[in-house]
């Protein structure tokens, strides 16, 4: 574990596993670095996987709720890359982290060698972030993480099935944690202030097409739960019909958002790593 200072003096926890082409990780919004353990075993070997908690998540530091803003975490990213002296970089982005990586599309796209989007698109489906609105911010209902894991099965159902008993004590770990005899979420309960706003009825969501445009000439992959509430398959058909060239796996037995462990996924990232070559 490592920080990088953010321009408002919050320290940021980062962490960098292995050798070779760079490999951003961006976790969601309520997740962090952790998610991308799967990745540094499947990668380390070949790429220098770098994986980052945003502000007010993970290791990071909390700052102001006013600040948990996607154009702010994007400036976060780029001090990150800038404090680590690398000019490119494919990005993994994990639902939030892939609005990031549409951002710098915008505002950093020649630090940008190729993208691989985890369950998320320019569209985010109205019942999913129905769905975020519900927990954000909210103790968790669970006393322990014993008693998490054992949860999250019914929690996830029907969009996950076959899933491995270890794949659920794992990420009851890295959502949670235990604090004085009970869990407390790992990340600041102010994050629901913040993005609040945007999951209002009556919000406006900005087109992020043209981010999406933006990317054209790098190397893109999309990975797609088939129960995602995030991610629709109109939306991800849109993806593919404007870059037919993109890597492209849908998971059976997946929702939002998939582990990053299942062989599909591994393939289109190792696709878009071998293009961004």
């Amino acid at each position: 574990m490592a920080y990088v200072t953010s321009a408002d003096g919050l320290r940021l926890a980062y962490d960098v596993t292995g050798q070779g082409a760079a490999l951003l990780c961006l976790p969601g919004l309520t997740r962090n670095m952790e998610d991308f353990e799967p990745i540094c075993e499947a990668f380390a070997h070949r790429a220098q996987v770098i994986r980052m908690d945003f502000r007010g998540r993970g290791a990071s530091d909390w700052g102001d709720p006013a600040s948990y803003q996607v154009p702010v975490e994007a400036g976060d990213v780029v001090a990150l890359l800038d404090h680590l002296g690398l000019d490119r970089v494919t990005i993994l982005g994990t639902s939030r982290g892939g609005l990031v990586a549409l951002v710098l599309a915008a505002i950093a796209r020649d630090r940008i060698a190729g993208v691989i989007f985890n369950d998320i698109g320019p569209e985010i489906m109205p019942e999913g972030l129905s769905y975020i609105m519900d927990y954000l911010g909210k103790p968790p209902k669970f006393r322990t993480l014993a008693e998490a894991a054992a949860a999250l099965p019914r929690h996830y159902a029907p969009a996950f099935r076959d899933v491995p008993a270890e794949n659920w004590a794992a990420l009851a770990r890295r959502i949670y944690r235990e604090e004085g005899g009970q869990l407390v979420n790992r990340y600041d309960p102010r994050l629901r202030e913040a993005v609040a706003p945007a999951f209002a009825p009556d919000a406006v969501a900005p087109d992020l097409w043209p981010l999406f445009d933006a990317l054209a000439g790098a190397p893109l992959g999309l990975i797609r739960g088939a129960g995602s509430n995030i991610l629709s398959a109109e939306t991800a058909g849109e993806m593919r019909l404007r870059r037919p060239d993109m890597a492209y796996a849908e998971l059976a037995d997946r929702g939002h958002v998939p582990f990053l462990d299942e062989p599909p996924a591994l393939a289109v990232i190792e696709t878009v790593l071998e293009r961004a070559q």
